[in-house]
């Protein structure tokens, strides 16, 4: 696919300046979600479960839960094989001012050697935050979209077997973290992408629909609004809706590894010549034999050949101009007809030169 249809794509995405709200734009301090983490037990697995050999903590988790309830099986440890069970690691967000009785969309996945999680059943799993409190318990039938088919000649897998979902499978037992204060003096809003272009307007647009003084700009990422109503929350919900353009730096994303290309629209560069042309070395390699004369008394000897041929693609030279567009560039790179990796190769060559006005990203 030529470079021209995914820039052109980006380009009618983003041809005319419009104004976001900065709702779309930053995050308030201290509202954020929280990682929660578990290690727990899924049972009822066909088969296709841990092996005691290579997942010895399968074993000790299980023995350690019969003996909760009261049954002993350390005497037989050595001879558990619990193929229908597999321990796992259970992770789930908190979303900010979440409440008990709430549930939470969980995500299962293999911490031993099982080869599948299909059919399985989560055991109750505390999930605790980075503070080693339990806010959660998981618990539920998994869902997974994949399976492993083996054979004794074979075998089939589709996916990801290994991970799977339980929808609402948790339910808070603690509420979240609280990180705002309705009665709070300020309320500190942080750009997503900081920018000093993009804070001072959102400064202006503040202090020009809530009054002077209401906002200042901290940094290039930080706006702190005060709140003279004493109400966090309205004060946030009026904030979320006001509107602003937002400005970004020139940036080419290049991916070396599947060959994309991404060009924002704020990309120039100044006059350049670009050549493009392939050159294609081959080597052959072989042997002649050297056959002699009857009755000569020699011997057949083989010596060897190799045949070098070189081929040259005719070189395609073009002039870009100061200042080209976005779309300018990307007809002009066409028309040298080069591949996406050429493209990647020649963009790289147009920023080492100083003509590329934006930054080079290599992922």
């Amino acid at each position: 696919m030529k470079l021209t249809m995914l820039v052109c794509l980006l380009m009618g995405l983003a041809s005319a300046a419009h104004a976001e709200r900065i709702k779309d734009l930053a995050d308030i301090q201290g509202v954020r979600s929280n990682a929660l983490i578990g290690y727990g037990l899924v049972v009822g697995l066909n088969g296709t479960g841990d092996s005691s050999n290579s997942s010895p903590f399968t074993v000790s988790s299980i023995t350690a839960m019969l003996e909760r309830f009261g049954i002993n099986v350390r005497p037989d440890i050595k001879k558990m094989k619990p193929k229908n069970i597999a321990a796992v690691i259970v992770t789930a967000d908190l979303p900010p001012f979440a409440r008990p009785g709430q549930t939470l969309d969980v995500t299962i996945s293999s911490l031993g050697d099982s080869k599948s999680l299909r059919g399985g059943t989560l055991l109750i799993t505390p999930l605790l935050g980075g503070d080693g409190q339990a806010y959660a318990v998981a618990q539920g039938g998994i869902s997974v979209g994949g399976f492993a088919i083996t054979g004794n000649a074979g075998s089939t897998v589709k996916n990801h077997p290994t991970v799977g979902k339980i929808p609402n499978g948790a339910r808070i037992e603690k509420a979240a973290p609280r990180g705002l204060s309705i009665g709070q003096e300020k309320v500190t809003i942080m750009l997503r992408n900081p920018d000093f272009t993009t804070v001072q307007r959102m400064q202006n647009a503040i202090n020009q629909a809530m009054g002077k003084g209401m906002a200042k700009a901290i940094d290039a990422g930080t706006v702190e609004v005060w709140n003279p109503a004493g109400n966090a929350v309205a004060l946030i919900a009026e904030l979320e809706q006001l509107e602003l353009l937002s400005d970004r730096p020139a940036t080419v994303v290049v991916d070396e590894r599947t060959g994309t290309i991404v060009m924002g629209q704020g990309v120039t560069i100044e006059t350049v010549a670009v050549s493009h042309g392939n050159i294609s070395v081959s080597v052959v390699e072989g042997a002649d034999v050297s056959q002699p004369f009857a009755f000569s008394g020699g011997t057949t000897t083989t010596t060897p050949s190799t045949e070098v041929n070189i081929e040259e693609d005719e070189a395609q030279l073009v002039v870009l101009p100061r200042q080209v567009t976005l779309a300018s560039l990307v007809s002009a790179l066409n028309s040298v007809g080069a591949t996406p990796s050429d493209l990647i190769a020649v963009l790289q060559a147009i920023k080492a030169a100083g003509a590329l006005h934006a930054e080079l990203k290599i992922m």
